[in-house]
């Protein structure tokens, strides 16, 4: 059984995002996001979460890859049942895009695992029909 399937280790993860019109200039092709993310534990081993890769598409298909210790200057520890909730930001170069990636966890055991980030849609208000 893989660690996707053993239910001693599974996170979930959850996002919403928000655009940051006061922090953006689309004149000049700078659009800021912030996205907050609720990271929980439903398994039944404590995890704490060591590094992050997200994947970020613009609407020209541009990639930017971000790969990183913890997540905004923390390795969160999730006990069972427990859960994390932080807040960051994104900047794009077009007014829609998207987000998903991973974070990569190791169990109070010494399991290493990872929880994938479902996408998430990055857009300004009225951009998308």
């Amino acid at each position: 059984m893989s660690a996707v399937e053993d239910p001693s280790y599974q996170i979930s993860v959850q996002g919403s995002s928000l655009y940051v019109a006061d922090q953006s200039d689309p004149d000049r092709q700078r659009f800021v996001f912030a996205y907050t993310m609720i990271i929980r534990n439903e398994g039944s081993v404590g995890a704490r979460l060591l590094s992050r890769h997200w994947i970020i598409t613009d609407a020209d298909g541009g990639v930017q890859e971000v790969r990183g210790d913890g997540v905004v200057g923390e390795r969160p520890f999730l006990r069972p049942g427990g859960e994390f909730r932080y807040t960051s930001g994104s900047l794009l170069t077009t007014p829609v895009g998207s987000m998903r990636g991973s974070y990569q966890m190791v169990a109070a055991d010494g399991h290493r695992f990872e929880a994938q980030i479902p996408p998430m849609t990055l857009a300004v208000p009225g951009s998308l029909h």
